[in-house]
């Protein structure tokens, strides 16, 4: 059996922590009781395991617990926050703000509100991926109730920012929503200092399970209206109905915990792989990464590689690593990469391109297996196509 490829694609997922699959297994079998069952242990347990996990997310983020509602997932977040602003707020406005390279968690929703009459502004990125302020100052209307711009992209791994977005939006007294799926765990994040009023969380990024994230809503002045996109029991305090999964929150909050007492020595760690990964590639010649070369997420490498087709460079990569060429979710997609676009690549750029993603199990060792596999390839696929050329 030849040996499994080099997993550098930690931000479409990442493997679950083996401490995080430890703190969600007692969940699955004696402590298995439901949250909402108030009369007896079992549900007592499970309640406490769902209290704890609450005020570890709150912590990581500098919010109160009751701030605090889960999902299942970032994507389910996103769609809360969105949808259930412009249903709370729509008698105020019927405008949002967001952004050309957001997760299409954000940019469907978006389209289905404009559907419905609302207004959307899609702000444009410079060519390293991060907005103009400026731009933002233009976009703001009297009717504007929302803006909704990612702390971290999945595929650039820019980060926004954010603290001076949330000032903006808080001296206008509009609300502003971050999605901070690839961000958690990674950045420090402050929802005070930054003036966030709702933020989408997920586990699975960082080390967690799949089918659990969260929203944090702002609770404090000023109080943020939501309203709920799920009904049926009224959990999570009215915003999000449905019986909690208590072996995922549970490895949520592990995940979440392990992340911030790594955050220092893994910023450092992962910055040093990307670099020495970034540094061995620049020999090849008419390569261009993609956003901005300091802004973005310790572990993320985005690259567009002239002179080769991107079906065949991704073919040519897989044997050795596994990589993508853009969002998992929107990898069964035809066009190329919206965000690589919004940059202003080329759509053969924009095919051809590459997002590695380091994690937290990778090694040196490997981004030197994967340096010498990537030159060998590209070489390859560059002289093949001069021949036919």
């Amino acid at each position: 059996m030849s040996p499994r490829p080099i997993y550098l694609d930690n931000h479409a997922t990442t493997p679950l922590d083996e401490s995080v699959l430890a703190a969600m297994l007692p969940y699955f079998t004696e402590h298995f009781g439901n949250p909402a069952s108030n009369s007896h242990v079992y549900g007592w347990e499970a309640e406490s395991a769902v209290k704890q996990a609450r005020q570890i997310l709150a912590d990581a983020i500098n919010a109160t617990p009751e701030e605090i509602v889960f999902t299942s997932g970032a994507t389910e977040a996103n769609n809360l926050a969105v949808k259930g602003i412009a249903e709370a707020y729509f008698q105020k406005g019927r405008h949002l703000i967001t952004v050309q390279t957001e997760h299409n968690a954000v940019l469907d929703p978006c389209q289905y509100l404009e559907s419905l009459g609302f207004e959307v502004t899609y702000l444009p990125v410079q060519k390293d991926g991060l907005i103009d302020l400026t731009e933002l100052e233009k976009a703001f209307r009297p009717d504007t109730i929302l803006v909704s711009v990612m702390a971290a992209n999945n595929e650039i791994g820019v980060l926004q920012p954010i603290a001076e977005i949330g000032a903006m939006c808080r001296d206008r007294q509009i609300l502003f929503h971050t999605d901070a799926a690839q961000a958690i765990g990674k950045v420090p994040l402050d929802v005070e200092a930054m003036k966030i009023d709702l933020m989408s969380l997920t586990a699975h990024k960082i080390y967690g399970p799949k089918g659990i994230g969260a929203l944090y809503v702002r609770r404090r002045n000023p109080r943020v209206k939501l309203a709920p996109q799920q009904h049926g029991g009224g959990h999570e305090r009215g915003m999000r109905s449905g019986t909690l999964y208590v072996p995922q929150i549970a490895g949520f909050a592990k995940a979440v915990e392990l992340a911030i007492a790594e955050m220092p020595s893994e910023t450092e760690r992962l910055t040093a792989l990307r670099q020495r990964l970034w540094e061995n590639l620049t020999p090849l010649g008419v390569i261009f990464l993609n956003g901005h070369p300091t802004k973005r997420l310790p572990g993320n490498l985005n690259i567009s590689v002239e002179g080769v087709d991107g079906s065949a460079l991704s073919l040519g990569l897989q044997p050795i690593v596994a990589v993508s060429s853009g969002s998992a979710c929107t990898s069964a997609k035809t066009a190329p990469s919206h965000v690589l676009t919004a940059l202003g690549r080329s759509p053969e750029l924009a095919y051809a391109s590459i997002r590695f993603g380091i994690g937290r199990f990778n090694t040196a060792d490997d981004i030197d297996k994967v340096v010498n596999h990537a030159i060998a390839t590209i070489r390859s696929l560059r002289k093949q196509a001069s021949l036919v050329g």
